[in-house]
């Protein structure tokens, strides 16, 4: 199964990513794929629509790789765009799960905020993280399945 964890900076993708591994733990085969790897490892620092979508691309690549490989993927990326992640939806049918990670509270990521961030309107499920804790969100998640 691949969790694709979809949210603009600060709202806790990562968090909840690294949360999701450490209660699989060594239980399963678990990857856990952020989007700040991405762009290290591919040395890709272009924040413009070009450089954000390529980051993306490389990103579902990988986890389409490693589901393939019969591995769990959790995926924290901003990965803006809505077509980009709907068509990877439909090409992974049933083995995606999409998650709209979200808050209201001011964290200090706000002016890293991508402008054309395109929101999920479907096949998702809904992640606000306020008011809320990390636990919880994980629970909601792996109870989606």
């Amino acid at each position: 199964m691949i969790y694709w964890l979809t949210g603009q900076p600060g709202s806790g993708k990562t968090t909840i990513a690294k949360a999701m591994v450490n209660r699989v733990g060594f239980a399963g085969n678990i990857f856990h794929v952020d989007g700040d790897d991405i762009r290290s490892l591919f040395d890709n620092k272009d924040y413009s629509e070009i450089g954000r979508r390529k980051n993306v691309e490389l990103a579902q690549q990988i986890s389409q790789y490693l589901n393939d490989k019969g591995c769990d993927v959790v995926v924290s990326l901003v990965s803006p765009y809505k077509d980009q992640r709907e068509r990877f939806k439909e090409k992974m049918g049933k083995n995606i799960i999409e998650i709209f990670v979200h808050t209201l509270e001011t964290r200090g990521r706000e002016d890293f905020f991508v402008k054309e961030y395109g929101e999920p309107t479907e096949n998702f499920i809904d992640m606000p993280t306020d008011n809320i804790s990390i636990m919880e969100c994980v629970d909601k998640i792996f109870k989606s399945k």
